[in-house]
């Protein structure tokens, strides 16, 4: 039979995403590649999958049929994936969780949701007590996943990557930085920064973009609350550099306006901790996937790794 896995995959990616460049992205393959898997399908059955006229890429009649066995076929093979997965790996286990990361509710919850759904004999919970020495509870075996944008030098710990992101300072609407193309550091010299209640040198705009320049803000101030961080800037007591993705609602809303910082723009990495001898276990390799699809779906200008 010519129909493999791959191809259904493949057409389901691009009629979802309506862009050969993220379908690509998605299957980690080159969008070279990625047309030559659909053109080889075309070939073989002489038929078009797609109407190239139409902008977004539209199925025609046959690629709606593939995409109809793709919904219809691919969710039994993930399930049966995941089912010898836990055969192999064992199905029983615990994942405590910690963030470092005070804005990862908006993703972090439906990926618990879902995983819960596919793994309902791991114990799975979310630890507060611990997000201001979290890698230390990790690696006391406290909890058992962090997530975090700062990773450390630990043969102990295994980072593994979830995506990048860009890193915006966000700004009342009537603000005069709002006139820049992009924030330089010393136009931050006479401002109030807010920001987490973490040390310095784990905040970037600090460790990555003041400290570096010899720049020091007038004042500063924080929160734990990524709404409240937004609701200070949008009221004019301070600005914030934050993630893009964070403040989307309110960026969409036009309570805030963001700038990059620099010209090239501030990007940052999320990263999932784990103890570096339980990073391959079936179900801690399950979870990985799933944050990275829910991220996926929930959240905006972000770009998927790993």
């Amino acid at each position: 039979m010519f129909l493999e896995l791959r191809h259904l995959r493949t057409i389901r990616a691009v009629v979802e995403s309506q862009s050969m460049a993220i379908a690509a992205e998605q299957l980690h393959l080159t969008q070279s590649a990625l047309s030559h898997q659909i053109r080889s399908i075309e070939e073989y059955y002489g038929l078009e999958l797609f109407s190239r006229r139409s902008r977004p890429m539209q199925p025609t009649p046959a690629g709606r049929r593939l995409l109809e066995a793709a919904n219809l076929i691919m969710p039994q093979i993930d399930a049966l994936d995941r089912d010898l997965r836990q055969l192999a790996g064992g199905d029983t286990g615990r994942l405590f969780i910690a963030l470092e990361c005070h804005s990862c509710f908006s993703w972090l919850l439906p990926t618990l949701d879902a995983y819960r759904e596919q793994w309902p004999n791991i114990d799975t919970d979310l630890s507060l007590s611990h997000s201001f020495d979290a890698l230390d509870a990790l690696a006391r075996g406290l909890i058992d996943v962090v997530v975090s944008s700062d990773p450390v030098e630990n043969p102990d710990i295994a980072f593994v990557p979830l995506f990048e992101y860009d890193i915006v300072l966000t700004l009342p609407p009537q603000h005069p930085l709002t006139a820049e193309p992009f924030i330089l550091p010393a136009m931050l010299a006479d401002e109030t920064v807010i920001t987490y209640p973490v040390h310095r040198n784990r905040l970037d705009i600090f460790a990555r973009f003041l400290a570096p320049a010899g720049i020091e803000p007038a004042a500063s101030r924080s929160s734990e609350l990524t709404v409240m961080i937004a609701q200070w800037v949008a009221s004019s007591r301070g600005v914030a550099a934050l993630p893009a993705w964070a403040v989307a609602d309110e960026l969409a809303r036009g309570s805030i306006v963001a700038r990059p910082l620099g010209e090239a723009g501030l990007k940052s990495t999320l990263y999932l901790a784990f103890r570096s001898g339980e990073r391959d276990l079936a179900y801690t390799r399950a979870f990985v996937e799933a944050a990275r699809i829910s991220a996926r779906k929930v959240l905006t200008d972000i770009r998927i790794l790993g």
